[in-house]
């Protein structure tokens, strides 16, 4: 039943803080990857944001994609990249899904596959990653008009990930 009566300031605090306290070890986390990764410590940065990844955190997933990728730290594997550039794309992060789509429309890590290239970069140019756009403008001089219209409407029913 709810009541009418305001939360007492010493609950409300303490969920706060509680709230906080979750959040900060995951937060120094990333940073301590960023800095190592700034420092060019791949391996350290990697290990890191291994658990943030595997816990569903996006940035985290999308960081080390990149390191797969560059072979940074670990050997260069397209398919690793791929897997962790999808699960980052799929919960919305743009450079995640540029990524991707570049890994999509040189069959990196995969088979080729240029509607898939062109949604993503749509998505990523929708979520704000300006660079995006002439990628894929770029991409759109491989395809028929058929293959852009069919690439726009993937773009159009895509659905983020709830995480």
């Amino acid at each position: 039943m709810i009541h009418d009566r305001p939360i007492p300031f010493r609950f409300a605090l303490a969920f706060v803080l509680s709230i906080v306290c979750l959040v900060l070890p995951a937060w120094a986390d990333f940073e301590t990857a960023m800095d190592a990764y700034n420092r060019k410590d791949y391996a350290t940065a990697l290990r890191e944001w291994q658990a943030l990844a595997e816990q569903g955190e996006a940035d985290a997933q999308d960081f080390i994609g990149t390191l797969h990728f560059k072979g940074w730290g670990v050997a260069q594997d397209y398919t690793k990249a791929r897997q962790w550039w999808e699960e980052a794309a799929a919960q919305g992060s743009a450079s995640a899904q540029s990524d991707l789509a570049l890994l999509y429309a040189n069959g990196l890590g995969g088979s080729q596959d240029l509607l898939r290239a062109y949604m993503w970069y749509s998505l990523a140019a929708g979520n704000g990653y300006e660079i995006a756009t002439g990628y894929r403008n770029d991409l759109a001089k491989q395809m028929t008009p058929a293959q852009i219209a069919e690439a726009q409407q993937l773009a159009r029913e895509w659905k983020p990930l709830k995480k």
